[in-house]
């Protein structure tokens, strides 16, 4: 009778049917489904599918799935009481539609299990509190507003402005900790999607990710439903023991094809012609993150916000601070003078990541933020002083070179232990010397990996070598005796002009001192070992103190 057969064998199997009354694009008007539930999947006869969004009686409106064609009078048959997504660790490496079918031509997926995708959150009492951090990779993000696992941390800035280039490298960073990404592709064009997909593949993240897509091509139905259907296929995994991080990218693109939905569905508009209940669809998406307490993982949920002009008083910037724990704001102003990553300090907050650091993070990240702040005072008096005080050049040199470790592009990334021997390597140089950061990163790689990261004596030690090590002499720095030693003649003094009264005098050879052994290295200048003396000599004051 019907073209379809499974359409056929949904009617046989006496589940409810209607026809198609009203179309307004991909709002479909069915008649005949009374009792339907809501959120149900209805098949029609020309194979799309429609997710009830709305029941008054008889009168049944749904969201069409597929496009925004359908033809008066075509039947329709219930499909499921509650629209279905497949889920299980089968997904892990794939590129999936919304729905779960396959999107990286590597065939279909092999999997029998099934999930709704408008589940409830945990209750309070099936929670544990957030106390493990979640390891970015990135100094800036890690130092100053660390992440925890189960937290709900919204991600803002302007287009172009380095939110997905951070996201990438979290992403990457896990193929070291195991944790399972979901990276969720929300309203996003072609190039960027294959240009994401390309870098994931790149970094080895792809082997533990799951990338559900819905692009600019596809329905607004499939758009409003990809962070629901993305979160049920990271609870399956959860729920059975793994920690999972998904990423909304972005949330703003999701508002926006629900706004249309909703105008076509003649709902009235709120603020900004979003409707009056976009802040509960965003809440009850982000509130199914958190910690369980049966099982003690994580699913940490990371919303993306673009905030046009850097403007974070926006109504869906505000709506998802208001949810989240926390937000990292990427500034335009500041990508576009070079820093990577272009994080605003200042707007940029993390309410309970301290709770995942230990002591002495906790007063390393205070000293940063105190000495970031004192390097931009200092850099802007500096701009109005030639003869600068010795605290002030202090200030100028801590900041400098903090700036260049935090200085990081897309390829790097940094463990906890990493990030930590070259900040405090920084701080603990007093700003008296002058350091080689390029040969400080590049050494720390391969130190840290024998570093214990809990013991504060073998951190001392290490950052102590580490000052000694990669301190930097300029070569007008150098004493009158090095330069002698170097076979340099000192020049005279610009303002002591010579006696034409007196015969010029031959220049006497330097007398040659008897050498005694010292700790000194081959060729470094006494000018440096006093520097790097001194400064072992505070840090040891410290240390005792």
């Amino acid at each position: 009778m019907f073209e379809n057969d499974y359409f056929q064998k949904l009617v046989e199997a006496d589940n409810l049917t209607g026809e198609v009354t009203e179309v307004n694009s991909f709002i479909i008007i069915v008649k005949g489904l009374e009792g339907v539930p809501l959120g149900a999947s209805v098949l029609f006869e020309d194979g799309q599918r429609g997710y009830v969004r709305e029941v008054a009686g008889d009168r049944v409106t749904l969201f069409n799935i597929n496009t925004e064609r359908m033809a008066l009078g075509t039947l329709a048959v219930v499909e499921q009481d509650q629209l279905q997504v497949p889920v299980g660790r089968e997904l892990i490496g794939r590129v999936l539609t919304p729905l779960g079918e396959p999107l990286d031509g590597k065939g279909a997926i092999k999997t029998a299990q099934t999930s709704g995708i408008f589940n409830d959150a945990p209750g309070i009492m099936a929670r544990s509190p957030l106390n493990e951090q979640l390891v970015s990779g990135v100094t800036a993000i890690d130092s100053f507003f660390p992440f925890t696992l189960g937290q709900r941390m919204a991600i803002l800035g302007d287009s172009k402005s380095g939110k997905s280039t951070f996201l990438s490298q979290l992403a990457a960073m896990q193929s070291t900790t195991g944790q399972i990404v979901v990276y969720v592709l929300i309203g996003k064009r072609k190039a960027d999607v294959e240009k994401l997909l390309r870098g994931l593949r790149e970094s080895g993240a792809m082997d533990h990710t799951i990338v559900v897509q819905a692009d600019i091509f596809d329905s607004l139905t499939q758009t409003y439903l990809a962070p629901y259907c993305a979160v049920s296929m990271a609870e399956n995994l959860w729920y059975a023991g793994e920690n999972i991080i998904v990423i909304y990218d972005d949330l703003s693109s999701h508002a926006e094809a629900y706004r249309q939905l909703s105008l076509l569905q003649e709902v009235d508009p709120g603020r900004d012609s979003y409707p009056g209940d976009i802040f509960y669809s965003h809440s009850s998406l982000l509130e199914r993150g958190g910690k369980l307490l049966s099982n003690m993982k994580a699913l940490t949920p990371l919303p993306v916000i673009l905030t046009p002009n850097d403007d974070i008083t926006g109504f869906l910037s505000t709506n998802v601070m208001s949810i989240t724990d926390g937000q990292i704001v990427f500034d335009l102003g500041i990508f576009r003078t070079g820093k990577r990553p272009a994080v605003n300090a200042g707007l940029s907050v993390s309410r309970v990541g301290g709770n995942a650091q230990s002591k002495r993070r906790k007063r390393l990240s205070g000293t940063l933020f105190k000495s970031l702040a004192a390097y931009k005072q200092a850099e802007e008096f500096s701009h109005f002083s030639s003869q600068l005080s010795k605290e002030t050049k202090v200030d100028l040199n801590i900041g400098k070179y903090v700036n260049q470790v935090l200085q990081q592009p897309p390829e790097e990334l940094w463990t906890i232990t990493e990030q930590q021997l070259m900040l405090e390597t920084v701080l603990l140089s007093g700003g008296e010397v002058d350091l080689d950061i390029p040969g400080l990163k590049k050494y720390v790689k391969e130190i840290s990996k024998t570093v214990k990261q809990d013991d504060d004596a073998d951190l001392d030690k290490v950052e102590a070598e580490l000052v000694k090590k990669f301190t930097v002499v300029k070569e007008e720095e150098k004493s009158a005796e090095d330069k002698a030693k170097e076979g340099e003649t000192p020049a005279a003094p610009a303002d002591k002009k010579p006696d034409d009264k007196k015969p010029a005098e031959a220049p006497k050879e330097p007398e040659k001192k008897e050498e005694k052994p010292a700790d000194k290295p081959a060729g470094q200048p006494a000018s440096a070992e006093k520097a790097q003396v001194q400064v072992l000599a505070k840090v040891e004051e410290k240390s005792h103190a």
